[in-house]
């Protein structure tokens, strides 16, 4: 009788209850990021506030759809991993240049054509993989836990700089006490309780916040209890040269970034991904994007801020992301759950986030540990890559008179830190065998999974 294989912790499917309550964690994390893009897009274009709704509803239903796709997977669609998908901000201000310069309808028009351009062109992006060794990738994912802080840094102020309320001792504490709750969970209990330390960390903050008033649901009375977006709701979309050549550049982007995204994760979860895995996520994006122009949303890619999430929980499933998927698919359909699920106030997403982050950066400073320093030229490499590839999160303004295509890319410190990172390594280590450059030992590799 032959010993059945054992499961990877990746395709485990977990008792319902376990999908259900981490997925619904992952859920909670990139809310915040899931509809930033359609009120940013739609504020710009002096959108109605009914149009604003359609915008969010439609982002939330295709977000779960996107996820289903990525982590199910469907023929060659899908890289089959735990990557949660979400619209992508490196798009905004292209969107918004063809907004205002040629209407919503091209906006649409765009995005669906840069979709197609990303199917075709997925298994040519994908051969790429060759030029990201263990000193590329770790650099990758420490770029993309440093970028993050800002992000969980204005979270935790109260989500808007502009608010005079912003950065104030009520919020900063919130945030704190939801640290605290988070940590005293995770260290205390193990299992299925303390992989759920974010979600009961979040729970918790929110019924703090509203014992003190930081938070109200009112929203959640006025939502509907069904509402469904239907395709084309602002019109048949428009093509133009322009604005497709421009969506596809951000495009380019977006895969540059998928592929630091799918690289940190497969290293996470203990799966190297492959040029399979890396074109099957590609298609899935492009084939993400198409569905979001035809049911009035954007381009899509894997969310930066679950990757801490499952370093932190080390729930590792794919089926748990897929569950999360679903949940938003019901978002999009019942506004009533997505207003409850928006009462989570901006300094609770934020002191769980610098938890989750720090855990991104974490898994990148383990992916270098592998990589052999001496005698190499390697710290280099990781040195002027991740400083590169923080600069347009420490300092904004660098490159704020740069415009047009090249501000896109400037804008994305992933890209840039990727960019230099496999620059330098092609130019500094060339001469060194990849055996003796860029890993210590296969023992090195070993403890980390």
């Amino acid at each position: 009788m032959k010993t059945p294989q054992p499961v990877h912790p990746v395709d485990e499917i977990l008792p319902l209850r376990q999908l259900l309550s981490y997925g619904l964690q992952h859920v909670l994390v990139m809310y915040a990021g899931a509809v930033a893009v359609p009120l940013i897009l739609g504020s710009a274009l002096g959108l109605t506030p009914q149009q604003m709704v359609t915008l969010i509803n439609a982002n939330l239903l295709t977000s779960g759809i996107a996820t289903l796709i990525q982590t199910l997977g469907v023929w060659k669609f899908g890289a089959r991993l735990p990557l949660i998908q979400g619209c992508s901000f490196i798009a905004i201000a292209p969107m918004i240049m063809i907004g205002k310069q040629y209407g919503l309808d091209h906006v649409f028009g765009a995005v669906i054509a840069s979709g197609a351009l990303t199917i075709a062109i997925a298994p040519v992006f994908s051969r790429l993989l060759r030029f990201f060794p263990p000193v590329v990738i770790g650099s990758l994912i420490t770029i993309i836990g440093v970028s993050l802080m800002p992000a969980a840094a204005i979270w935790l102020g109260g989500g808007n700089p502009a608010d005079s309320a912003f950065g104030s001792l009520p919020n900063l504490l919130l945030g704190l006490a939801t640290v605290v709750i988070t940590l005293c969970v995770y260290a205390r209990f193990t299992g299925f309780v303390g992989n759920l330390s974010v979600l009961i960390g979040l729970v918790a903050g929110t019924a703090l916040a509203a014992c003190f008033g930081l938070t109200h649901f009112a929203e959640v009375g006025r939502a509907n209890w069904f509402e469904i977006s239907p395709p084309f709701a602002f019109g048949l979309p428009g093509f133009a040269l322009t604005p497709v050549l421009v969506m596809t550049l951000a495009m380019l982007v977006i895969m540059a970034e998928t592929t630091g995204n799918v690289l940190a994760i497969g290293t996470i979860i203990g799966r190297p991904s492959t040029q399979q895995t890396l074109g099957n996520a590609f298609r899935a994006d492009g084939l993400s994007t198409m569905l979001g122009g035809i049911f009035n949303s954007f381009p899509y890619n894997a969310f930066t801020q679950n990757t801490g999430l499952i370093a932190l929980s080390n729930v590792k499933s794919r089926f748990v992301v897929a569950s999360a998927g679903a949940i938003m698919v019901l978002m999009g359909l019942f506004p009533k759950l997505g207003a409850l699920i928006a009462c989570v106030p901006r300094p609770v997403l934020g002191g769980c986030a610098i938890v989750m982050f720090g855990m991104t950066t974490v898994a990148g400073i383990q992916e270098l540990s592998r990589v052999r320093f001496e005698g190499t030229r390697n710290a280099i490499v990781v040195a002027v890559s991740v400083s590169v590839g923080v600069l347009p999160m420490s300092f904004p303004a660098l490159f704020e008179h740069v415009h047009g295509p090249l501000k896109l890319v400037l804008d994305s410190g992933i890209f840039l830190g990727a960019l230099t990172a496999i620059v330098l390594n092609l130019l500094l280590n060339r001469e060194s065998a990849p055996h003796t450059a860029d890993v210590a030992s296969p023992a090195a590799g070993a403890e980390l999974h």
